[in-house]
């Protein structure tokens, strides 16, 4: 007799839908992401000598990401996730050794810039993107049953997805900056190889990616009129929560980048991701329990009071003036951060066109990185001319943004009710 999923508990539906082996390896196959952009930077800065080099290294690989998620997501979605993600870990594991060995051939010597920086561009650009395929495919398992079952499964699987990209992104680096400190600075890199060739290929080909149905059929009964079906433009609303996620990462990018110029007063600007990491662990924590909220709550109230709460809470940044402040600061401004974007995440799933799920997760993915490099930027320039306090102005404006954005996806998914 099947046991009840409230009885069963929230979490423990999980490995019932996907099986156990599911969510360790969507876990640490998503690992070299996290590692690649910092990994990049600690290299190339350690063999050049150069952090402008550094800098736009990993600036590179953030770029190529951006571009090549969404192309990767959009070619799972006709073809299947299996052969692409194989694909990407046969072309990443290249792509990132190559990055290896072109730094440490050209070192710091002139005229190479543009070998590292394309080495890094096509890392980032091949970079399996296992965080949001894993998205794609939560959506497709929790698809069946009643629909409070749906909803509260869904909830629930996006719930963990958000605070395992938490977790890799605090792991991810701080493993960086552990083996690249203890052994070489080219350790962290070849370990991402070594776990993009070996856990990706487990995660293309986990039973899962058959829940997943392709946008093309591929079948005898395939006529053009599902290839006009397959190409018709991306509804309008689609860039709501594209533009959120770019906002999202706007926030991130920036927060780093202000609490880099902070720290520096106090115990050098390496500390920025201890800082950092701070605000990470609420906000998985808060991400996970809303798994436990109640269905009554709409994604559109989630999102604008949420949003709206974090806009508020990044007020507080500029109060400190000490680092056990920034840290209580840090732990509080977490608290909404995971909530948005568990909801996000679960509203691009509802306005993505039939079959074109990957690609909407995928350019989710894409603009959080592209918003983080934007903040950085903007960041870093406020904080080079108005110090801490001026680029501390760059996350509330992100958080406010990202409010006014959820009151436009009201409306939207209220004409979708």
């Amino acid at each position: 007799m099947e046991i009840p999923a409230a009885a069963r508990g929230r979490f423990a539906t999980l490995p019932l839908l996907a099986g156990r082996a599911f969510i360790p390896l969507g876990l640490f196959a998503r690992l070299p992401l996290a590692m690649l952009t910092v990994g990049t930077l600690t290299l190339v800065t350690s063999a050049s000598g150069s952090y402008a080099l550094g800098g736009m290294a990993a600036g590179a690989v953030g770029i190529g990401s951006a571009v090549g998620a969404p192309l990767l997501g959009a070619l799972a979605d006709r073809r299947g996730q299996r052969p692409v993600l194989l694909l990407a870990a046969l072309l990443n594991s290249i792509a990132v050794f190559s990055l290896i060995l072109v730094v440490w051939a050209t070192g710091g010597a002139p005229g190479v810039p543009a070998a590292v920086l394309a080495a890094a561009f096509l890392s980032g650009a091949s970079c399996p993107q296992v965080g949001p395929l894993a998205r794609v495919r939560w959506m497709a398992l929790t698809s069946s049953g009643a629909a409070t079952d749906q909803a509260r499964n869904l909830d629930t699987a996006l719930s963990y997805e958000s605070t395992a990209d938490e977790v890799t992104f605090v792991l991810g680096p701080a493993l960086v900056g552990l083996l690249a400190s203890l052994v070489a600075p080219w350790l962290p890199l070849a370990l991402a190889v070594v776990l993009t060739i070996t856990l990706v290929p487990a995660f293309a080909v986990h039973p899962t990616h058959r829940a997943v149905p392709l946008s093309r059929p591929a079948t005898e009964n395939y006529t053009p009129a599902h290839e006009k079906t397959v190409r018709r433009p991306f509804p309008a609303a689609v860039a709501l929560p594209v533009l959120a996620m770019v906002c999202m990462g706007t926030f991130f990018g920036s927060t780093q980048t202000a609490l880099s110029s902070f720290s520096a007063g106090f115990a050098g600007s390496e500390a920025a991701g201890l800082l950092y990491a701070v605000m990470g662990l609420s906000s998985a924590a808060t991400a996970l329990s809303v798994a436990y909220w109640p269905q009554g709550f709409r994604l559109s109230w989630r999102w604008v009071s949420c949003a709206g709460l974090m806009a508020a809470l990044s007020l507080l940044l500029f109060l400190p003036s000490s680092m056990p402040a920034m840290v209580a600061v840090l732990l509080i401004l977490g608290l909404p951060v995971g909530p948005v974007m568990v909801t996000v995440f679960a509203v691009g799933g509802l306005v993505a066109p039939a079959g074109r799920l990957g690609t909407v997760m995928t350019a989710l993915a894409s603009g959080i990185v592209a918003g983080t490099a934007l903040g950085s930027s903007i960041g870093g320039q406020l904080a080079e001319s108005h110090g801490y306090a001026g680029a501390f102005l760059v996350p509330v404006c992100a958080a406010a943004a990202l409010a006014l954005l959820g009151a436009g996806a009201a409306v939207v998914l209220r004409k979708k009710a």
